[in-house]
């Protein structure tokens, strides 16, 4: 590359992140400040960029490695999702999260379960209890004949990739979440429920010894000078030969793969911490809806107290952005779902809301691979940024490094993400879509 790439915007969070504001204010900032030198940089500090730098670091114990983070760790979308790192297909343009077919759902599987046991003793090596790290399987919730077709459709999908599950009727829903809402669910055992920002501050705090992490020091500059990347920063500069992005949405920032990613956000809100004893059932558990458009609910209880968090909505955002009024839309939103799912809570309100930045391609696949030389990237997660994400990271490392492997192979070998329509045929397609596939989803 012979020119300089200059970030046409920078990462703004919409909302506080609930999950990080349960947790210990952190220690102040570590903002790169100066010249640094690195043998690898790594853009971003979510589950990709610090998977990536834990990689490495198992490679070669020795590099010197630079992690630079926009904001703080946990604050960014590793913090913001609902913390389901799941195993299994979970395609959210389906109808009922399979696939299109089970031999390449079980191959996608398989690595998701790489990904996972990667965190489990990531997990373990950083301490992590299961308040963090609890590897407790998931539900899909219905709450209509249409998402009970959905949830035995998906078994079926299931049973043709030989994966065990089972379907629950409604009682057994109501003891196990407190609520008569749901008709029906569907258990699956491989996924783990993270407490997301206590996860990423954990993994980062695991790779303080070794690697340098700056926070609030986003990178503004990309440019290559005698085979070495220059990353700048407001106040610092790092060097290295090798760069792993892992920034997802905020590549196109750079110009990396235009109008190939779509960016959306969903949205989220955390409830005041209530009695306990006020809701029956489980005091943890975490629920998927039957239907991909619908509503995400967990209960959680330990740090924090008992409480609620609530995802549901998705907007298309070419900008990146979202305003305060459209995170307070998705409030009121959240607030009906609640109340129609709660009862027994009438009267406890929201304390957290906020909006979380997925990265998606037409196709349903990644941007990975080696981009410039010495540049890899590691981004569009396709709305599982939890064990995709560490994925990506994995092979990002791997690639970096000059390893090859089962791993490597498998996502290099995946299409490149799909040119978009050109706008505003994508953004009224989208926008359409997702308001149609919202309003089928129903009480979902």
């Amino acid at each position: 590359m012979s020119g300089t790439r200059r970030a046409c915007r920078l990462p703004r969070q919409p909302g506080p992140a609930g999950w990080n504001r349960l947790l210990p204010a952190p220690p102040p900032a570590r903002v790169l400040d100066g010249a640094q030198t690195a043998d690898l940089a790594i853009i971003g500090a979510g589950f990709a960029g610090l998977s990536a730098a834990r990689r490495a670091l198992q490679i070669d114990p020795d590099l010197r490695i630079a992690v630079l983070e926009a904001g703080r760790v946990g604050d960014g979308p590793a913090g913001r999702n609902t913390g389901f790192m799941i195993d299994l297909p979970h395609d959210l343009a389906s109808e009922s999260y399979a696939g299109r077919a089970a031999g390449a759902d079980r191959s996608q599987t398989l690595l998701n379960r790489r990904a996972i046991r990667f965190a489990a003793e990531a997990a373990e090596a950083c301490g992590m209890g299961p308040e963090t790290f609890d590897p407790a399987g998931k539900i899909n919730a219905a709450a209509t004949l249409q998402g009970d077709a959905h949830n035995r459709a998906y078994a079926d999908h299931l049973a043709a990739m030989q994966e065990p599950c089972r379907l629950l009727d409604a009682g057994e829903m109501a003891a196990l979440t407190g609520t008569d809402y749901y008709t029906s669910g569907l258990y699956t055992p491989g996924t783990v429920m993270l407490q997301p920002a206590a996860y990423i501050r954990a993994l980062a705090r695991g790779l303080e010894v070794t690697a340098g992490l700056f926070e609030n020091s986003p990178v503004k500059e990309i440019s290559r000078r005698d085979g070495v990347w220059s990353l700048v920063t407001a106040r610092g500069e790092v060097m290295a030969p090798r760069v792993i992005l892992a920034n997802n949405g905020h590549a196109e920032s750079f110009g990396y793969f235009p109008r190939r990613l779509m960016h959306v956000f969903t949205y989220a809100s955390m409830t005041v911490p209530f009695e306990a004893g006020r809701l029956p059932g489980d005091r943890r558990w975490g629920v998927t809806p039957a239907d991909p458009m619908g509503t995400t609910v967990r209960r959680i209880d330990g740090l924090g107290g008992s409480r609620i968090v609530v995802r549901t909505r998705f907007t298309y955002n070419p900008t990146m952005e979202v305003s305060p009024a459209t995170v307070a839309r998705a409030g009121r939103l959240h607030d009906r779902k609640f109340a129609e799912r709660f009862p027994a809570l009438e009267g406890v309100g929201m304390q957290y809301r906020w909006a979380g930045h997925l990265c998606l391609s037409w196709n349903g696949v990644p941007a990975h691979g080696e981009v410039e030389d010495g540049v890899f990237a590691a981004v569009c997660q396709n709305g599982l940024g939890t064990a995709k994400g560490t994925l990506a990271g994995i092979s990002a490392a791997e690639l970096a490094l000059g390893c090859e492997t089962d791993t490597t192979r498998a996502m290099l070998a995946q299409a490149p993400p799909r040119r978009l329509p050109p706008e505003p045929l994508a953004y009224l397609g989208a926008k359409a879509t997702l308001a149609w596939k919202e309003w089928r989803a129903g009480r979902e």
